[in-house]
C-alpha cells in the first residue's frame, strides 16, 4: 500500500498548453505533481502564475484535480505554450517568455517545504530565468540529504545552458532524459555516440542513482549501478503524448519511493505513461 504520507515536490513552470482543442494545464513539474498525487502520495505543485484570468483558471484546476501547491500571484502575466501536435502525435512547442513562472520568489513557506521533502523535480526550462533560476536551487540546496532529487533536464528551444544543465545534474539523484535531450547532451558534455554508453557515462560521471532514458514508440531504458531494465512502449491508441514523460517520470518515482525495485518500477512508468498517451493533454 503507498505511503500517502510522503510529500513529492514539482517545482518550475506552471502554464496553459494552448493544444488545437483547446487549452490544458502543463509545465512539466505540475504535470508530475499531479500524477504524483494521482498515485497516491502527497504531491505538491510550486510555480506563480499572473494576477490574472488565466492565473484565476490555473489555481482553479489544480484545486478542482486535488492538486495541493504554492503557486505565487505575480504581476507578469500567466505561461502560455502554443503547442501543434504532429501527423506521429509528438507535440511542438512555442513557449512564451518573461512571464509569472519566470519570476518564483524564494520564501519562508518554500523553506519549510523543502525541509520536509522526500522527493523533488525540478528541470532546466524553469531555470531559464534568473529569478525563477535563484528559488528553485535554493530549494534544492535546502533538501535533507535523504530526499530524493529528479531532474527532469526538460530541454526546450534555446532556454537552456551549459552552466544550468551541469548544476542540474550535480544536484540530482535522477536523471529523466528522452532521445532528443540525450543526444544533445552528447554534444554538449562529449558523451560516447551510442545511448547506452552516454547514459551509463552520466551515471558515473555525475554519481547518479538513476539515469531514465525515453524513446518514445521504442521503448525506454533504466539504468542504475547495478542493471540495466528495457521495456518496449505498449501499443495504444495514442491522441496525443503531452504529458506522457511526466507521467512516466512521476510513476517510476511513487514505486522507487515504495521500496519497489527498478524492473517494476519501470513496468509501471510504462503502463501510466501509455495510458496517457490516450487522451489529449496532461490531466484527465
Amino acid at each position: 500500500m503507498l505511503n500517502a504520507l510522503k510529500t513529492v515536490v514539482g517545482i518550475g513552470e506552471v502554464l496553459w498548453d494552448m493544444l488545437p482543442n483547446g487549452k490544458q494545464l502543463g509545465g512539466a513539474p505540475i504535470n508530475f505533481a499531479y500524477h504524483v498525487t494521482q498515485l497516491g502520495l502527497r504531491g505538491i505543485a510550486v510555480s506563480a502564475v499572473g494576477n490574472d484570468s488565466l492565473g484565476d483558471e490555473i489555481i482553479a484546476c489544480l484545486n478542482a484535480h486535488s492538486i495541493e501547491n504554492i503557486i505565487e500571484r505575480i504581476n507578469f502575466p500567466t505561461g502560455i505554450v502554443n503547442v501543434t501536435i504532429d501527423s506521429s502525435g509528438i507535440p511542438q512547442y512555442d513557449i512564451c517568455q518573461d512571464v509569472a513562472w519566470d519570476k518564483i520568489s524564494f520564501s519562508p513557506q518554500l523553506t519549510r517545504l523543502a525541509l520536509d521533502a522526500d522527493a523533488v523535480c525540478f528541470g532546466t526550462l524553469g531555470q531559464r530565468n534568473a529569478v525563477s533560476r535563484v528559488a528553485i536551487r535554493k530549494f534544492v540546496e535546502m533538501l535533507p540529504d535523504n530526499c530524493l532529487r529528479i531532474c527532469d533536464i526538460n530541454i526546450r528551444q534555446s532556454y537552456y545552458t551549459h552552466e544550468i544543465i551541469e548544476w542540474s545534474l550535480r544536484h540530482c539523484d535522477i536523471l529523466k532524459v528522452n532521445n532528443d535531450e540525450l543526444d544533445l547532451l552528447k554534444s554538449i558534455l562529449g558523451l560516447p555516440d551510442d545511448n547506452n554508453m552516454a547514459c551509463i557515462s552520466i551515471l558515473h560521471k555525475y554519481n547518479l542513482k538513476v539515469v531514465i532514458l525515453t524513446l518514445g514508440e521504442y521503448g525506454s531504458w533504466i539504468y542504475s549501478a547495478n542493471e540495466k531494465s528495457y521495456e518496449p512502449t505498449p501499443e495504444v491508441n495514442v491522441i496525443d503524448t503531452v504529458g506522457a514523460g511526466d507521467s512516466f517520470t512521476a510513476s517510476f518515482v511513487v514505486s522507487y519511493l515504495n521500496g519497489e525495485s527498478i524492473k517494476e518500477s519501470h513496468r509501471h512508468a510504462v503502463a501510466v505513461s501509455a495510458q496517457t498517451c490516450t487522451h489529449p493533454g496532461a490531466m484527465r
